[in-house]
């Protein structure tokens, strides 16, 4: 699945969209660790810690920090439904990709059990990938609608703020050249 193409002029969205292209990048190098897990190969210990590390850091506290902390409350407020509708869908996915996490990095420590952590994979895999594209496709459009530019453009000073207090100045490099490290080194197994 390829990320939505950037076709706002929303710098918000844009930046979220951007983020999710680097998660689906992410969930490419899952799938081929697994793959070489399922096919009795090793796999660095490291490289598997790196890449939970990534999806902690990057994929749910940053960019899930940003919906949960900052979209989802603003679209709350233009009167969708928190606990229900897409708002709640998106909450409820979040806490189930945290769950998987938990369980990759469960079947990982202190011993390896490839078959855990390969089906904690494939779970999270499956549900992040559908949705992104609920986002991409759904949420996002309707943000758009029901948002004003100004909202949007605090959102996007407040996105930069969250990101340089979640993952930190000049870490943001970091976690792309790890994970273009771990892309070359697995995703093409799949």
């Amino acid at each position: 699945m390829k990320p939505k193409e950037e076709t706002t002029m929303n710098r918000a969205i844009n930046d979220l969209v951007h983020e999710h292209g680097s998660v689906l990048l992410a969930l490419q190098v899952l799938k081929g660790i697994a793959s070489r897990l399922e096919a009795g190969e090793a796999v660095e210990e490291s490289d598997i810690s790196d890449i939970i590390g990534f999806l902690k850091l990057f994929a749910d506290r940053c960019h899930h920090g940003k919906e949960e902390g900052l979209l989802f409350p603003a679209l709350v407020g233009a009167g969708l439904p928190k606990g229900s509708g897409p708002v709640g869908v998106m909450l409820q996915e979040h806490e189930r990709a945290r769950g998987l996490i938990a369980a990759m990095e469960a079947s990982s420590f202190p011993k390896l059990d490839p078959a855990r952590f390969a089906a904690a994979v494939e779970g999270y895999v499956d549900l992040l990938g559908r949705h992104i594209a609920k986002e991409n496709d759904i949420l996002f459009p309707l943000a758009e609608k029901v948002l004003t530019e100004r909202q949007f453009a605090e959102m996007g000073e407040a996105f930069d703020r969250h990101e340089a207090s979640t993952v930190g100045a000049g870490r943001h490099e970091e976690l792309h050249g790890l994970l273009e490290r771990l892309r070359a080194k697995y995703a093409g197994r799949i």
